[in-house]
This record gives C-alpha cells, sequence and structure tokens, in this order.
C-alpha cells in the first residue's frame, strides 16, 4: 500500500514539512507497512519559494530591497533549475512587514517586488515564477514596473514614484527605459484570484480594507485605478482591466500582463507539474492532503482542489485534514474529494487550538486513517461475497 501526504501548511500553526512528519508518525500505527511518501505543497500563496527550493534542489538569493513603505529590507527569491526563478510576491511587499497602524493604501507600493524581479532577470533567469498573494498594496503594480524601469509622469511632466495615491494623478508612460531582458523572459504568474482589476469584485473593493483602507479612501483609489486603467491600456494597446485575474495582490497582475510577457495560471496546477505530481501519485492507492480551512473559496485554485482533481484523474482516493470548515465548503467534494475531518475534535478557544495543534492534528489523522482501514475492510469483504 502506498500513501502520498501532500498537504498546504496551516498558517500561523503547522508548516506543511511538520504536517508530512506528523503524518508519518501516526500513519504506521494504523498501516504498518505502508509506503509513505511526502511532499511539501503550496499553492502560489505563502510557502510557494520555499516549497519549490528544496523539491528542485534550487538556491535562495538574498537581496537588498524595498518594503511596502520603502524602508530598505532584505528579502529573497528562489533560483531553479533551467534558469528559473521563483519570487513570493509578499517577501518584499506583504502586509506581515508593515504593523497594522501602518497599513495605508495610498501609501505603499509594489516597487520592492520589481527589484526583486530586476535582480533575477540581472541574474539571467529565462523564466520567473510570481506567487501572488498577501499584498499590502493597492498601486495597481505601478511601483514594481517603475523599479523595472517604466516611467510614470503626471500632467506637469513630474515622474511619479508608484504608490496607490499616484494612481490618479499618471499622463503618460515612458517605456522606453525598461530593463532590456524583459523582451527575453517568460513570466508566469501564479494566483488563485479571480478578481478582475476594477469594481465591486475588483481589487480595491475586494482588498483594500484589510490593506488599512476605509470607505473614503475606497472611492479614491477605486477612481484612481479605473484612470491608471485607461492610461495603460492606451499605452499597451492591451485590454485587460475586467480579464479575471487582474485584480491580484493590488493590481499588480494587471501590470505584470500589461508591460511584461506575463500570463496568469492557478498556483496549485503549475507547482504541481513542477513537483512531477502526477508520475508520483500514479501508483498510489491513498492520498492525504488538507489545508488550514476548507471555504466556498477553497475549489478556486487552493491545494486541496488542485491534489483532489489530480487524484480524481487516477481514479486514487483523496482525504483532507482541515483546521476548520466553513459555509459551502461541501463544494470541494465535486473536485474529487473522498472526505474531509477536522482537527478541532471539541469545543474550544481558538488560543487552544494554535496552541495544541500538533496534538490535535495527530488526533484527526489517527480518526481518519481508521476510517479508512474500516472501508478498505468493507470493499474486501464484499469481494469475497
Amino acid at each position: 500500500m502506498k500513501i502520498v501526504f501532500a498537504s498546504d501548511s496551516f498558517k500561523g500553526s503547522l508548516s506543511s514539512e511538520k504536517i508530512s512528519k506528523l503524518l508519518e508518525e501516526v500513519t504506521p500505527k494504523v498501516f504498518p507497512q505502508a509506503q509513505l511518501v511526502s511532499l511539501a505543497v503550496a499553492d502560489g500563496g505563502e510557502g510557494t519559494m520555499s516549497v519549490l527550493v528544496k523539491a528542485l534542489n534550487g538556491s535562495i538569493k538574498e537581496v537588498i530591497t524595498r518594503n511596502p513603505l520603502g524602508k530598505k529590507i532584505k528579502a529573497s527569491y528562489g533560483l531553479l533549475p533551467n534558469q528559473t526563478a521563483i519570487i513570493e510576491m509578499a517577501r518584499a511587499s506583504g502586509l506581515p512587514l508593515i504593523e497594522k497602524k501602518e497599513r495605508h493604501p495610498m501609501k505603499t507600493s509594489s516597487y520592492g517586488t520589481g527589484l526583486l524581479i530586476r535582480d533575477a532577470l540581472d541574474n539571467k533567469v529565462n523564466h520567473i515564477l510570481i506567487a501572488l498573494g498577501g499584498s499590502a498594496t493597492n498601486d495597481g503594480g505601478m511601483g514594481a514596473m517603475s523599479a523595472l524601469g517604466f516611467r510614470f509622469f503626471d500632467k506637469n511632466g513630474h515622474q511619479l514614484k508608484g504608490s496607490g495615491q499616484d494612481l490618479w494623478q499618471v499622463s503618460e508612460i515612458d517605456v522606453s527605459h525598461a530593463h532590456q531582458r524583459l523582451k527575453e523572459v517568460t513570466i508566469t504568474i501564479l494566483s488563485d484570484v479571480t478578481n478582475p482589476l476594477l469594481g465591486d469584485k475588483g481589487a480595491t473593493y475586494t482588498y483594500s480594507k484589510q490593506k488599512g483602507a476605509n470607505s473614503s479612501m475606497q472611492e479614491l483609489l477605486e477612481a484612481g485605478m479605473t484612470h491608471f486603467a485607461k492610461i495603460v491600456e492606451k499605452t499597451t494597446n492591451k485590454q485587460l482591466k475586467n480579464l479575471q485575474g487582474t485584480g491580484a495582490a493590488g493590481g499588480l497582475a494587471f501590470s505584470l500582463m500589461a508591460f511584461l510577457k506575463a500570463d496568469i495560471t492557478p498556483g496549485i496546477d503549475t507547482i504541481l507539474d513542477f513537483l512531477s505530481f502526477d508520475n508520483l501519485i500514479k501508483d498510489a492507492d491513498l492520498i492525504v492532503t488538507g489545508e488550514g480551512r476548507l471555504d466556498k473559496q477553497s475549489s478556486f485554485g487552493k491545494v486541496v482542489s488542485g491534489i483532489s482533481k489530480r487524484g480524481q484523474k487516477f481514479g486514487i482516493p483523496v482525504v483532507a485534514i482541515v483546521g476548520g470548515l466553513s459555509e459551502n465548503y461541501e463544494n470541494i467534494y465535486a473536485d474529487g474529494l473522498s472526505s474531509i475531518i477536522t482537527t478541532v475534535n471539541r469545543i474550544m478557544p481558538f488560543e487552544e487550538a494554535l496552541k495544541n495543534s500538533e496534538e490535535l492534528y495527530k488526533d484527526a489523522a489517527y480518526r481518519i486513517l481508521n476510517a479508512v482501514k474500516v472501508g478498505m475492510t468493507i470493499s474486501q469483504k464484499n469481494k469475497n461475497i
């Protein structure tokens, strides 16, 4: 019997690697003869760089860049085989990099992410994966493009730095000083976000509140983003603002697709392909996956969804161990998931669940593996009838 472990991390408590170790500890108690294969996975969000660098024997490149408010910081990206780089936007432009009281999407910029991309270009990579998620910005990607040599001017000819408050001031864009290697490099955006750039479901109205925007600020940002999109589309002759996914990371996806040779794809599928996941599971009998919380969004490019679909493709049952369930979580069954169990085994405060996350996870694993064993026993009895 071959069992594959491929779970996302539980944010704030358990890493993907730790979960695999817990499963390796518990599984022999139920299936002592099983062959166990562990794989750390991510969906294009937090942890993506570490997963790919480790699995593909890549390396880490540390550089000096800027945080969302322009402060100098050290950040890293991954160098992978075949002249490929993996960049997590959150490492330079992420929400956790600034204090809650400092969150201000009028002032924050994706400039630091652009510096990471520039360094990767200087390292002669030919393919850049950019994992979007967890951004503190709502600048339409202007900051990142500025770091790559694109120049944005107001009506008086003054060059703009690139932040949320600069969006509505853009009058002209000069692309002649852009990094020369951008013409040679393929860029793949990893994102599970389907929001367009503008509107009620766009970047501003969906995500800017958590980045520090109030209602009046949202109105200004949306007006600015609308103006910015008009100028960008006129400059690049690309109509993208209504395209699904362009609202990801405060609109960074929009500028990446408008100015660079970038395509957007669900992160989990690209990552599973990089990890040769299909070859790993094709002779497996069971896959154990999971994530911190299953909800109505889990079917849109998340780890459990992506792995369930791969299992379904090969006729392999997939079970999920999750921290919690939210409304409409059951939509995930349509992706091929066989069963779900939560780590919380009684009523308890959230803090207690975090504190005891390892023991709770092992208990949940033991329960669901025993349920799998029962199913196998029933199946065997039916064969003998």
